[in-house]
């Protein structure tokens, strides 16, 4: 009997987790370990601030979602002897394995920015990338009657990178309805050359925010933040004065990583094959979502889209077969604008965002605000739930982007 373990019981690991069980049914042994047994949607984080999700509603038990006979074991993970095909935990327990999946996810570092965890934060500088911090952003917002509030990235890489975006749309909204948007100034700060890292989507999302009345900070790299005067110090001198801040702190992989000799890069990120996401360290290591060093975004959807790829390639391996290379990089992000729209991006690797129409001609409007989307973003976390964490494909959809009802630009010449 094979013996697959799995580091990390959130989107990655439990969609894998549940392929793999369903793959090789009673022929692995396959065990999950994680620190606790809180399970949260991470996307939902973003509505919790403005009051259209609970923080409690977010979370569920881990070994829940994991399909009958996964065995799951609840410890930190203390290293990985990548030599030795073994992982130390914490509680002394010591997981031999035939192949080992990385899905750890990353993690926040605001202590790595200079005075962002000194006076000011958890007040009126906080965060909702966390529970703790969009529940408390909650309250600031509900009290936040006027004056400057700031959404500011610190560096990237980061999960979802379009949510710091999004919450300025939301925000745009949530004054407005409260009726006092007039007196209130909303600013995104990014370390961006622009609103986007792709152009044609930088370009509608930035005309975006100037219809919305939303600042838009450019390359802006924040070296140092100041609570008790309200003000963001980038590393080039410039300052960006705030009411209140939201930040998106500096981002890492799991510290363990840092405690295995060869297995991330300097910042925890586990390297590995683009497209067939076994780790470069060694051939019986893989890894999937926010933990892996790719040049794919850190969202759910690319986590749903490598789970079909990467189960296959364990299988693969584990047989003595060639492994799969076909992951593309497909990402699928719903952009809420507020009142009531949305716009949606579809992108890989190679192509960027466009305009058209998503999977088919007939389908969901690309790069365009549309009541449609936003009834996609809603029933986001149904399909979280019940499709993606136990590992379901869509019918007629499969991880590789669609090119059908994409709006392509003309050869240059032409």
């Amino acid at each position: 009997m094979k013996r697959i373990v799995i580091l990390g019981g959130g989107t990655g690991g439990t969609l894998a987790a549940n392929r793999l069980s369903r793959d090789f049914g009673d022929g692995a042994r396959i065990t999950v370990v994680d620190r606790d047994d809180h399970h949260v949607y991470q996307p939902g984080l973003l509505f919790v601030p403005f009051g259209t999700a609970g923080g409690g509603d977010l979370v569920r038990s881990r070994p829940r979602q994991l399909a009958d006979g996964t065995g799951y074991h609840r410890s930190e993970v203390e290293c990985v002897d990548i030599d030795a095909d073994r992982v130390h935990l914490a509680d002394g327990t010591v997981l031999r394995y035939d192949a080992l999946v990385i899905a750890t996810g990353a993690r926040l570092r605001p202590e790595k920015t200079a005075g962002l965890t000194g006076p000011g934060w958890r007040s009126h500088v906080d965060t909702f990338y966390d529970l703790d911090g969009a529940v408390g952003l909650a309250s600031a917002l509900a009290a936040f009657d006027g004056g400057r509030l700031v959404v500011d990235v610190m560096g990237l890489p980061v999960k979802c990178p379009v949510a710091p975006l999004e919450f300025c749309l939301l925000a745009d909204w949530f004054f407005t309805v409260r009726g006092v948007r007039e007196g209130v100034e909303l600013t995104y700060v990014t370390p961006l050359g622009a609103a986007f890292d792709e152009p044609v989507a930088a370009r509608t999302l930035a005309e975006l925010l100037a219809a919305k009345n939303i600042e838009l900070v450019t390359g802006f790299a924040t070296g140092f933040v100041d609570g008790t005067g309200g003000r963001l110090v980038s590393a080039d001198g410039r300052e960006v004065g705030f009411d209140q801040a939201v930040v998106v702190p500096l981002h890492a992989g799991a510290s363990y990583v840092d405690r295995s000799p060869g297995l991330g890069d300097e910042r925890g990120f586990v390297r590995a094959d683009e497209h067939t996401l076994r780790a470069d360290v060694k051939d019986n290591i893989f890894v999937i979502g926010d933990a892996a060093a790719l040049p794919a975004a850190k969202t759910a959807s690319v986590t749903h889209f490598e789970g079909e790829v990467l189960a296959r390639n364990v299988g693969q391996f584990l047989d003595g077969r060639p492994l799969d290379a076909s992951f593309d990089g497909h990402t699928t992000c719903f952009v809420e604008s507020g009142f009531g729209k949305a716009l949606l991006l579809d992108f890989n690797y190679e192509t960027g965002p466009l305009p058209g129409h998503f999977p088919a001609e007939a389908g969901l409007p690309l790069l365009k605000e549309s009541r449609l989307n936003h009834l996609g973003k809603l029933v986001s976390s149904w399909f979280y739930w019940h499709h993606l964490l136990p590992g379901r494909d869509l019918p007629g959809m499969s991880s590789a982007m669609p090119l059908v009802g994409k709006q392509f630009p003309e050869p240059a010449g032409r």
